[in-house]
């Protein structure tokens, strides 16, 4: 079953396209990763499913990019309610300067809801166990979530976002800021979350693509050049351009 959908999907920074007529079909509770050399387009595409394209001047967009069939880019959009359904990580952790307690219950706060203390410590609780971090930090809540190690933060980042109850995870090179332990570690997250969330993945790293992603997608010049199953993709490419890159012969 299909979580996303792009149907001639076009976006441009003022005169320059950066998506050009993008098919695509993410399924649900699996994880897609999207690939290709810097300035392709792959960032761009991920940031039209939260509307983040939105806050740039000058940007342009044609077509339809579908989450459980309705059309996020039509008029009226709830973009609030969007970003609430639609999570995103970024390269760099990014902490609020507070509490580990307070960066959990931070999105729960500002939505306005009135919630019970013993609500918003069951939300820390269930959002620090989805991302393995409970039985490690539940003596330190109060603590500051800055004094975390880099791949901590990235957890506490997810946790952040399971707070709100998404329904898709966007990725955008979740890893790079990481050693290899604490990839390894992440990526072993993104295998449990995926049991309840949809995760699509921007990242360089083909070797990580391989390794953790269901189903991968190859972007060029902002052209979707191949989508396929992981496994397809990488052992025989269909697209030549896709085979150049994944041998290195490209990018």
């Amino acid at each position: 079953m299909s979580k996303i959908i792009t149907k001639n999907l076009d976006l441009w920074y003022g005169s320059f396209q950066a998506l050009k007529s993008v098919n695509a079909a993410f399924e649900a509770n699996r994880i897609t990763a999207m690939i290709g050399p810097s300035g392709c387009g792959k960032s761009t595409l991920l940031r039209v499913f939260n509307r983040m394209n939105d806050l740039i001047d000058g940007v342009r967009i044609g077509g339809e990019a579908l989450i459980d069939d309705l059309d996020i880019l039509a008029p009226g959009t709830d973009l609030v309610a969007l970003r609430k359904k639609v999570g995103m990580v970024f390269q760099r952790p990014n902490p609020f300067p507070l509490s580990i307690y307070e960066n959990i219950v931070f999105g729960v706060r500002i939505r306005g809801a009135r919630v019970s203390c013993g609500d918003l410590d069951a939300i820390v609780e269930s959002s620090l166990r989805g991302v393995l971090l409970w039985d490690e930090l539940k003596d330190s809540l109060r603590s500051s979530a800055l004094r975390l190690s880099l791949e901590k933060q990235q957890r506490l980042c997810i946790a952040r976002l399971l707070a709100v109850k998404p329904d898709v995870l966007l990725m955008d090179e979740p890893c790079s800021a990481l050693d290899p332990q604490a990839t390894a570690r992440i990526e072993e997250l993104m295998r449990e979350l995926k049991r309840n969330y949809t995760i699509v993945i921007v990242t360089h790293n083909m070797q990580q693509a391989a390794r953790v992603s269901d189903d991968t997608g190859f972007m060029l010049l902002g052209e979707l050049v191949e989508f396929d199953r992981t496994d397809r993709l990488f052992a025989s490419p269909r697209d030549k351009r896709t085979e150049d890159y994944i041998t290195g012969r490209y990018g």
